[in-house]
C-alpha cells in the first residue's frame, strides 16, 4: 500500500505540472521586445498605489476581450501589494470580472520590481515598472520576456499629449507598437 501511494502522488504533481505548463504556453504571444532591460527608475508604492486605468496592452489570454481594464493597487498591512484587476468582458458595457492578487516587492529592485500571484503561492509572474511619469500619472508595465506590455495611466482618456507621450517612451523602450491593443472605456 505504502508503494502505491507515492506512484499516484507523483502522478498526481506530474499532471498538475504539466496543466499549469499547458496554460503558460498557451497564453505566450509574439515577443514585441526582445531585449528588455531591468528597470531603472526608483517606484514610490504609496505613490504608486490607487486605480490605474489601461490604455493599451500587448493582448494575452487572461485578458481576452477585456476592455475597460482598470488596476487598483493598495499597500497592505503585511507589507505585500493588493492588487485588483478588474474587466468589462466583451465591450466597455460587458459584465464585470474581476480578479484579486497579491504582490511582494523584489528586493534591492528601488521597488519597481515585483512578483504577482493571483493563483496563489504556486504561481508567481514579474511585473516590471520600466517607467512611470514624475508625477505617477503614467506607467509602462512589462516583464523580461517581451511578450507582455500595459500602457497605464491614472485617467482613462489621456490626453493625446500624454498619450504620444507613453507610446513614445514604450517605442523607445524597444516595444513594437504594432503588437499593441488600444483598451476602450467608457465615454
Amino acid at each position: 500500500m505504502s508503494l502505491k501511494r507515492p506512484s499516484v502522488i507523483l502522478v498526481a504533481a506530474a499532471t498538475c505540472g504539466l496543466g499549469l505548463s499547458a496554460c503558460a504556453t498557451l497564453q505566450r504571444g509574439p515577443i514585441g521586445n526582445p531585449n528588455v532591460h531591468l528597470p531603472t527608475k526608483m517606484v514610490d508604492l504609496s505613490r504608486y498605489a490607487g486605480l490605474w486605468y489601461e490604455i493599451g496592452r500587448y493582448e494575452n489570454g487572461f485578458e481576452r476581450g477585456c476592455e475597460g481594464v482598470t488596476a487598483e493597487y493598495t499597500r497592505r498591512d503585511d507589507g505585500l501589494v493588493g492588487v485588483l484587476n478588474t474587466c468589462r468582458q466583451g465591450g466597455v458595457d460587458g459584465p464585470v470580472n474581476t480578479v484579486e492578487g497579491r504582490a511582494r516587492v523584489v528586493p534591492d529592485s528601488g521597488d519597481a520590481r515585483l512578483k504577482v500571484s493571483f493563483f496563489g503561492p504556486f504561481y508567481l509572474g514579474d511585473y516590471w515598472v520600466l517607467d512611470h511619469a514624475d508625477d505617477y500619472s503614467w506607467s509602462i508595465v512589462g516583464e523580461p520576456s517581451g511578450r507582455y506590455l500595459w500602457l497605464m495611466s491614472r485617467t482613462a482618456k489621456p490626453s493625446q499629449e500624454v498619450r504620444a507621450t507613453i507610446l513614445s517612451r514604450a517605442a523607445e523602450l524597444g516595444y513594437d507598437l504594432a503588437l499593441l491593443h488600444q483598451t476602450r472605456h467608457r465615454p
